[in-house]
C-alpha cells in the first residue's frame, strides 16, 4: 500500500490491530505489534526489519525487540487470526501445502540444503508448512510450523539449536504430521474444516490419509497414478484355519493394480466433460474418469471382514493426451456430484495464489532473524497483514472489528 492508501484506512487498520494484538499484555507491545502490521503493508522492495524502520521513521530496534526477546505469546494472536479469517474467508476447502524459504547462510532456524517445490530442487532453505481457509474468491493462512530437517537434531546440532532458541521439544517431523498438529490446534479452537485438500506429497501418504480419517476429515488429495488399489468389486476371503497359530486374517485373492491402471483399463471412453469453476479468461473445463476403488498401498485399513471401504478416484485425462495427466482420491458422499468433486479437489490453486502475495507483497520471505520463535512471529504477523488486505478486498467499507 501507497502511504496514502494505508492513511485512507487507518482507522480500519487500528481496530484491526487493536483486536488481532488484544492478547498482549502490554501496551507497548500492543503499539509495535501494530507499527510492524503497518510495516509489511507499506510499499517496499524489501520488509526486513531495518527497511520497514525507516519507512516508518522509527528506531529498527523497537521491531527488533518486539520480535525476538519481547515476551509475548504467538499462539494466543494466531487463534484469533484464524477465527477471523474463516469468518471472512467462509471457506469451502482448508488447504495443507509447504513452501520454500531461500538462504544464503547457515544460521537461521532450520536451515539446510534440502528439496524444496518452490526452488524446483534441492537448495539452502528453511521450509514452512501451512494450513489456509479458501474459497473460490477468497483465501487466508490459517497457521504456520516451521520444518525442522533431521540435520538439526541429535548431540551434534546443540550449539545451532542453542543460537536459534529452538526449544527442546521441537525436533524433527515429517511435514504431514505439521500438519496434523496445526488442525488438531485448530480443532481445539472449534475450527474444523469441511473438505481438506493437499498436493500428492501429502495425498500419497497413508499416514495422512488414514489420521484425516480417525479424525472424522472429509478430503480430496491428489496423488500419484503409481499409488494401488482394489477394483470396487473386489471381495475379501477367508482363508481357512489350520489349526496352529493365530488365524489368518481375511485377505483379497486379486492382485491390486496402480490407479493409472484402473483407470486405462476403464478407458477413454468413461471421461465425462466437467467445468469446475471460471477462470480469469475463460471457464476451466477438462475431462475427467471417475471411478470407486478400494486403496490397498502398504498400510491398507480393512474393516473387521477385511472390507477396505471404497474411495472416489478422480483421474484428469485431456483430449490431447495418451493417458491421465493427474489423479485425487476422496473419501467424500458416493453421491456427490462430478462437477463438485473436481471443483473441491482443484482448490489447491488458492494456496499458490497466497504464497505468491504474502511473499512479493507481504515479505513473508524477508525475515532475517535468527531465533525460532521470531520466524514463528514473522509469518504469523505477515497472515496478519494478509487477513487486513483479504478484508478490504471482500468487504472495503465494513469495519475492522468482527
Amino acid at each position: 500500500m501507497r502511504v496514502d492508501e494505508l492513511s485512507a484506512c487507518r482507522a480500519r487498520l487500528e481496530d484491526f490491530a487493536g483486536e488481532v494484538f488484544t492478547p498482549l499484555a502490554r501496551a507497548d507491545q500492543r503499539v509495535k505489534g501494530g507499527l510492524y502490521l503497518r510495516g509489511l503493508l507499506l510499499d517496499g522492495r524489501r520488509k526486513s526489519m531495518q527497511p520497514m524502520a525507516g519507512r516508518l521513521g522509527v528506531d529498527h530496534q523497537q521491531l527488533q525487540q518486539f520480535m525476538t526477546t519481547s515476551t509475548w505469546q504467538v499462539e494466543a494472536v494466531r487463534a484469533r487470526l484464524a477465527r477471523r479469517a474463516v469468518a471472512v474467508v467462509r471457506p469451502q476447502v482448508w488447504v495443507v501445502d509447504d513452501t520454500g524459504f531461500p538462504k544464503d547462510g547457515v544460521s537461521s532456524p532450520a536451515v539446510a540444503r534440502q528439496h524444496s517445490g518452490t526452488l524446483g530442487k534441492v537448495g539452502n532453505c528453511q521450509i514452512g508448512v501451512s494450513v489456509h481457509a479458501a474459497s473460490d474468491t477468497a483465501s487466508c493462512p490459517l497457521s504456520w510450523r516451521l520444518f525442522v530437517p533431521r540435520s538439526w537434531d541429535g548431540p551434534d546440532a546443540a550449539g545451532r539449536r542453542a543460537r536459534c532458541q529452538i526449544p527442546d521439544g521441537e525436533s524433527h517431523r515429517p511435514k504431514w504430521q505439521l500438519a496434523l498438529e496445526m488442525l488438531d490446534e485448530l480443532a481445539a479452537l472449534r475450527l474444523r474444516p469441511a473438505v481438506l485438500v493437499a498436493d500428492a506429497g501429502y495425498g500419497a501418504n497413508a499416514g495422512f490419509r488414514h489420521a484425516l480419517e480417525e479424525r472424522g476429515l472429509a478430503y480430496a488429495l491428489q496423488v500419484k497414478g503409481e499409488l494401488t488399489a482394489h477394483a470396487a468389486s473386489a471381495e475379501p476371503y477367508q482363508p481357512p484355519y489350520g489349526g496352529l497359530g493365530p488365524r489368518p486374517l481375511p485377505r483379497y485373492r486379486t492382485r491390486a493394480v496402480s490407479l493409472r491402471d484402473h483407470v486405462l483399463a476403464a478407458g477413454r471412453e468413461r471421461a465425462v466433460t466437467v467445468t469446475w469453476r471460471k477462470g480469469s479468461k475463460a471457464a476451466m473445463a477438462s475431462r475427467f474418469v471417475f471411478l470407486r476403488v478400494r486403496l490397498a498401498g502398504r498400510r491398507p485399513k480393512p474393516a473387521a471382514d477385511g472390507v477396505i471401504g471404497l474411495v472416489h478416484l478422480i483421474a484428469q485425462w485431456p483430449e490431447d493426451e495418451a493417458e491421465p495427466v493427474k489423479y485425487w482420491i476422496s473419501n467424500l458422499p458416493p453421491d456427490i456430484p462430478a462437477r463438485d468433486l473436481v471443483r473441491l479437489a482443484k482448490s489447491r490453486w488458492r494456496i499458490e495464489h497466497d504464497y505468491r502475495e504474502l511473499k512479493t507483497t507481504l515479505g513473508l520471505d524477508h525475515f532475517e532473524g535468527r531465533s525460532f520463535t521470531g520466524w514463528h512471529r514473522h509469518v504469523t504477523l505477515v497472515s496478519a497483514a494478509h487477513l487486513f488486505l483479504t478484508e478490504q478486498r471482500t468487504c472495503p467499507k465494513a469495519p475492522a472489528r468482527a
